[in-house]
């Protein structure tokens, strides 16, 4: 099991879930935050400063957003598990579901 961020992430990325995180498990797409679902320790550190209330436990992921699970672990597909966030830094893409989406929260 894993944490998984959700539609209210999507342009928002606040990144106090980052902050938080003790293992660098998430990750920064260009639209959204993602969490590495093989790197995630599921402590939930992150849950509770998510200022937008994004961040799932995956069984506890509202239907309508079920969605977000595969896209946060397709996500990491072509990137493999590098061990780590910070030593990448923003990722110029996204997940297709989430790159597909119309503009958030604004």
């Amino acid at each position: 099991m894993t944490y998984v961020i959700a539609q209210p992430c999507v342009d928002v990325k606040d990144k106090a879930c980052i902050e938080e995180c003790p293992v660098d498990c998430i990750y920064e797409g260009s639209r959204s935050l993602y969490i590495h679902p093989d790197e995630c320790v599921d402590c939930g550190a992150c849950e509770p400063v998510c200022p937008v209330e994004a961040i799932f436990y995956e069984d506890d992921t509202p239907e309508e957003w079920k969605d977000y699970y595969k896209a946060n672990v397709e996500f990491f597909d072509e990137l493999g598990s590098p061990g780590g966030a910070s030593k990448l830094g923003l990722i110029e893409r996204d997940h297709p579901f989430v790159a597909e989406l119309p503009p958030q929260n604004q």
